[in-house]
């Protein structure tokens, strides 16, 4: 037994391995093929993305690459020795030299390249530069990222000989082996879904949900009856969590709304139900349809539901809007679903939205269809990102949005999102995917700047309107798992105009790069990315066509809902 174990832990000779010194350690010897890969996809993985990039980040995604393109590398090697039934070869020294060369050649040019492309994006969308020194950090921080992935993957393998050694002893070798693929094929897939994904998932929705149960500074409980938490809500102000705590507290005072409009104003109505307000999404949405009820709420000339982003967070400026362009006299009511991050839940918690936005729908629609025709408020819907998914589960298809509601406001869409889909996917012939026109735009439009025409202007728009606001810039409506292998249309046909045109789709690489813009889509100027602030305005001036209104009063609007510096 003492025989066979030293035999498993003896080091086994890498075939055509990089040539260190013997007392260098096993982890840092890379094989040709590989080495090759791995180098063409780091350099590919400075062409340029959607959004951009600080040299440490660039680093990190670089480094991710080439362990990806190592990994391929290495597969198809053995793929090849198998199908050709031939061993393992040491290349010769020259092979080396050719790869450390041709390499060195390669990175520099990637990195001035990426360095130019970077500069490129940020004067497209107003971004400050940083130093260009900075930039350099980014072959150091991709190495070391590149060497960590690498020596995890061998690892795993470490793992697999282990085992198959040892059951080596009491099946036969080929069984051996199939075991031991299998285990460490379903201790990975356990470890990175169970234990590090889901593990990773638990902790930042308890350690979000602490920050839930916090109250930003200055965030007082209203005194109004016409607010969730104020006297006589039946929702609590300790439940409503930090983002429905700021959603009811905030928003257009009453004199600044009158100031606006130059005429009286109604005091708007906020409702909101938190996490912890009830147990389950239909508990919370008949809480709040509650809550709305006892403010007055279907007594309002608009009711605007709105399903939440992940963090229970409602786009201040999309409901500040709102409520400036109907003067007041509104009703909003909004409920929470989760505790993370947008760009966070777009990836784990799209279930709890699907739930959310039908339940809070549902339950407003089912009080607000039993009210006498004339006597209803105009009924209206709003969602921006994860938000804009459980807005669309309420609905069948375009028809079924224009009967049951006066307007639908859908910002940022995620890529699955099955309207979204549905209407982009069937778009009308010679109409680019960054701003589809479907069926002649009789009900559903989309719109990449809500301020000017929005297409077809030739044609008629229903009285029931559904507007789509996406930048060709935004990650969250681009990221899909299609981009592995499948060239997306706004690859294929021109770029919109804040996309690089010299951005191009790769296999693996473009799916990689846009997967790194995620948590980058809130950090750039407002249109551009994920940022819609100011947009809004132009939005709803569209879908509620208020009486008198004028371009000059939106653009005062946009300048009110700009945020302070």
């Amino acid at each position: 037994m003492d025989r066979l174990l030293t035999r498993a832990a003896r080091p086994v000779p890498v075939q055509g391995a990089w040539p260190v010194s013997r007392a260098a350690p096993r982890w840092l010897r890379y094989t040709l093929p590989g080495a090759w890969v791995a180098l063409v996809f780091a350099c590919l993985s400075f062409t340029p993305s959607l959004l951009p990039r600080s040299g440490p980040f660039q680093g990190f995604v670089s480094g991710m690459s080439a362990a990806i393109g190592y990994g391929l590398g290495v597969l198809g090697a053995w793929l090849w020795r198998e199908f050709a039934n031939r061993p393992p070869r040491n290349p010769r020294p020259h092979a080396w030299r050719g790869l450390f060369v041709t390499g060195g050649v390669a990175l520099a040019g990637a990195l001035v390249l990426g360095w130019h492309w970077q500069r490129s994006i940020r004067e497209l969308m107003g971004v400050p530069h940083p130093a260009s020194a900075g930039f350099l950090l980014a072959p150091v921080v991709a190495a070391a990222v590149f060497v960590l992935l690498v020596a995890a993957g061998r690892g795993l393998r470490a793992v697999y000989r282990v085992l198959d050694t040892r059951l080596a002893r009491h099946i036969g070798p080929r069984a051996a082996r199939a075991m031991s693929g299998l285990a460490v094929l379903v201790l990975t897939a356990l470890v990175a879904s169970g234990v590090l994904w889901d593990g990773s998932i638990a902790l930042a929705d308890r350690t979000l949900a602490l920050r839930d149960a916090t109250t930003e500074e200055g965030v007082l409980r209203p005194g109004s009856a016409l607010r969730s938490g104020g006297p006589g809500s039946r929702v609590s102000w300790e439940s409503l969590g930090r983002e429905g705590r700021n959603f009811v507290a905030r928003g257009p005072s009453v004199d600044a709304l009158s100031a606006f409009s130059g005429a009286a104003a109604k005091e708007p109505i906020r409702v909101y139900a938190g996490y912890d307000s009830a147990p389950d999404a239909e508990a919370r949405a008949e809480l709040a349809v509650e809550d709305l009820e006892r403010a007055g709420g279907f007594e309002r000339a608009q009711l605007l539901v709105v399903t939440t982003t992940g963090s229970g967070w409602v786009v201040p400026e999309a409901v500040d809007a709102f409520e400036y362009v109907t003067g007041g006299d509104s009703a909003i009511v909004a409920t929470q679903y989760s505790h993370l991050w947008s760009w966070l839940s777009v990836l784990v918690d799209q279930e709890r939205a699907r739930e959310a936005g039908r339940a809070l729908f549902d339950a407003v629609y089912e009080r607000w269809s039993r009210l006498p025709v004339g006597e209803r408020p105009k009924l209206f819907v709003f969602g921006e990102s994860l938000g804009s998914f459980g807005g669309e589960t309420a609905f069948s298809g375009e028809r079924d949005l224009a009967n049951r509601t006066d307007g639908v406001l859908f910002v940022g869409p995620p890529h699955f999102n099955t309207l979204y889909r549905e209407f982009t996917d069937q778009r009308d012939p010679g109409s680019p995917e960054v701003e589809p026109v479907y069926r002649r735009g009789r009900i559903v439009r989309f719109s990449r700047r809500p301020g000017e025409v929005i297409p077809p202007a030739s044609e008629p728009w229903g009285d029931s309107r559904v507007l789509y606001l996406i930048h060709p810039s935004d990650p969250i409506i681009w990221w899909s798992p299609d981009l592995l292998l499948n060239r997306p249309d706004w690859l294929r046909e021109p770029r919109g105009e804040d996309v690089l045109g010299q951005m191009v789709w790769l296999p693996f690489v473009t799916f990689w790069q846009v997967t790194a813009d995620l948590p980058l889509g809130m950090a750039v100027p407002p249109g551009y990315g994920h940022v819609y602030t100011g947009e809004h305005a132009d939005a709803w001036v569209a879908l509620l066509r208020p009486e008198g209104w004028t371009g000059q009063k939106t653009a005062r609007l946009r300048a009110l809902l700009k945020p302070a510096p």
